[in-house]
């Protein structure tokens, strides 16, 4: 895969340029911003899948009609394009580089949960060309600092490596093939969007995750061409562990043959529970690294509580010590909380190391 020729040399030319200069700013969370809107089901559906006059669900080629599409943040894409623009510009004014699709839960096997599997690929590529079109916009205003797409490629509602079923621990609700073909529908949705990368993020099972590197690998192989990819795991607790039982250490050698532009994590803890996971793949990876933590753990009702500031006072530490190429924010996080930690690390160096793998598979 890595002997491809780039898809967009120019693009993956000028962002590594970029990340040799500096800590590139990731965006923050899409479903915080989303809730502020406080969309009901109607608002969901807008006109492809309004319900009808008597409040009932309609059944039309598009949707059967048979559940509410309410929390079907991906669908917004389609129904609400104008806030999910409106999402990635806040970012980019806040002074974020990257912004990711969104696209977290747009695979056949999420969307299954709302009769939507024949949207993924509509999802994916009407995601991109959202994402893109804001990237463009803000590129243009200052071409001096271009702004990027990140296809995001979420780790579905299913897991190769565990049993739901507790009583039949051999038991398995998805199979690696399913996972493949699901990835690849997906992605090639991203790419024909304009995605300058493609993530693979939240990983709580690298089964899921060595799916989507090899459906990546395969269709890169069939168009001819690649992306760079970015691998960002999750730790799902304070145990250190992925929910598929790896550590940080042992997560990145699992993936580490894929040569990704950067290696990271996200989701799950705040920046202060995630810093000695970061650390440690800061110590070994031959990559870039980068981190979206959560604005610190869910409280009682499930809110994340850290300020802008806290949040950016502990991430200025992991700049001022070298342990950064990429960050961001991930669930509870706002353009507050970006802006904030864009200026926290905006004068310390980016991290450093010695490596053939900036040449991203």
């Amino acid at each position: 895969m890595s002997a491809l020729p780039w898809l967009h040399p120019q693009r993956v030319a000028s962002l590594e340029a970029a990340l040799h200069q500096r800590i590139l700013i990731l965006d923050g969370g899409m479903g915080t911003m989303l809730q502020g809107h406080q969309l009901d089901e109607s608002g969901f559906r807008g006109e492809r899948f309004a319900e009808g006059r008597d409040g009932q669900h309609t059944h039309t080629h598009d949707h059967p009609g048979s559940c509410d599409l309410k929390g079907n943040n991906d669908l917004l894409t389609l129904t609400k394009p104008d806030i999910i623009r409106g999402v990635h510009e806040a970012y980019l004014e806040a002074g974020a580089d990257l912004v990711e699709t969104n696209t977290f839960n747009s695979t056949r096997i999420s969307q299954a949960d709302y009769h939507l599997e024949h949207l993924a690929y509509e999802l994916n590529r009407e995601g991109a060309k959202l994402a893109r079109a804001a990237c463009d916009a803000y590129t243009a205003k200052d071409p001096a600092k271009p702004r990027f797409v990140i296809g995001v490629l979420g780790p579905t509602s299913r897991t190769a490596s565990l049993s739901p079923d507790v009583n039949d621990p051999g038991f398995r609700n998805v199979t690696f093939e399913e996972l493949v073909e699901n990835y690849t529908e997906a992605a090639s949705g991203l790419i024909d969007g304009g995605a300058d990368l493609i993530m693979v993020e939240t990983i709580f099972d690298t089964l899921n995750a060595k799916a989507a590197l090899f459906a990546l690998s395969e269709l890169f192989r069939a168009r001819g061409s690649r992306l760079p990819v970015m691998i960002s795991g999750t730790i799902t607790d304070r145990s250190g562990r992925t929910l598929s039982g790896q550590t940080a250490e042992a997560f990145y050698y699992s993936v580490k043959h894929i040569r990704p532009l950067s290696v990271g994590l996200n989701c799950a803890l705040g920046a202060a529970d995630l810093r000695p996971h970061v650390q440690t793949l800061s110590n070994i990876a031959e990559s870039f690294v980068s981190t979206h933590p959560n604005a610190g753990l869910p409280n009682a009702f499930g809110e994340y509580d850290e300020t802008p500031a806290q949040m950016a006072s502990v991430i200025g530490g992991f700049a001022r010590d070298g342990l950064l190429n990429m960050v961001g924010g991930c669930c509870g996080t706002t353009p507050a909380h970006i802006k904030a930690i864009a200026e926290a690390v905006r004068d310390c160096k980016p991290r450093a190391f010695s490596t053939e793998s900036a040449q991203a598979a």
